[in-house]
């Protein structure tokens, strides 16, 4: 099993980034915020988890051990594959999702592209119980860490737009997104935040 990689960012797109270990590229899919903190050129690492099928090995790549847990964890839910696992980690951080299901909060759930009223319903009933408890228990959601997904002004819209895109939706209604939190953008330049906001815009169109 790959737990980790290390090396040089030899390319990033909208879902994914190659690593060169060794001179070797490995592809590894990715949320919007674990990709903000990868720069080409640079070194970068990521915790990995490899899923294996018939037809394809596929590398999703996370910014801590923590994510890449929650991230296995989410697929023990029936219907809840790597696709959607990723999706609902592009949208939530770790702690967020873990007070969705904590607190039954199908709301928060349903904002993930994919998951509908009775999905979120089937996802907290059979997840609740078996993943961590959220870090704050005062029925607060937590705080995105600082400076996680942070990138250079100007550089969000591109990033928030292809991570929209990355999750299934239009690149007409992905470009609206940003354009409705760019007001946002002047007070942070933090992508997942921005990502964020974004989806709630979309969910409320």
């Amino acid at each position: 099993m790959i737990a980790f990689l290390t090396g040089r960012v030899a390319a990033r797109g909208a879902g994914s980034a190659v690593i060169d270990v060794g001179g070797v590229g490995m592809s590894v899919q990715c949320t919007p915020s674990t990709l903000s903190r990868l720069h080409v050129g640079e070194t970068g690492t990521v915790a990995t988890s490899l899923v294996v099928r018939e037809d394809s090995l596929t590398l999703f790549g996370f910014a801590d051990d923590d994510e890449k847990h929650l991230f296995e964890q989410l697929q023990t839910a029936s219907g809840v594959g790597p696709r959607l696992a990723l999706a609902m980690l592009s949208v939530h951080s770790p702690d967020s999702l873990r007070h969705a299901v904590a607190t039954e909060d199908t709301n928060a759930l349903t904002r993930v592209p994919g998951i509908g009223k009775k999905g979120a319903q089937r996802i907290v009933l059979e997840l609740r119980g078996k993943i961590d408890p959220p870090v704050f228990t005062d029925g607060t959601l937590p705080p995105v860490p600082d400076g996680a997904g942070a990138g250079p002004n100007g550089a969000w819209r591109t990033q928030v737009v292809s991570g929209l895109v990355n999750l299934g939706w239009s690149a007409k209604d992905a470009e609206a997104a940003a354009a409705a939190v760019a007001p946002q953008a002047e007070e942070t330049a933090d992508v997942a935040v921005l990502l964020r906001s974004a989806l709630r815009t979309l969910s409320r169109a």
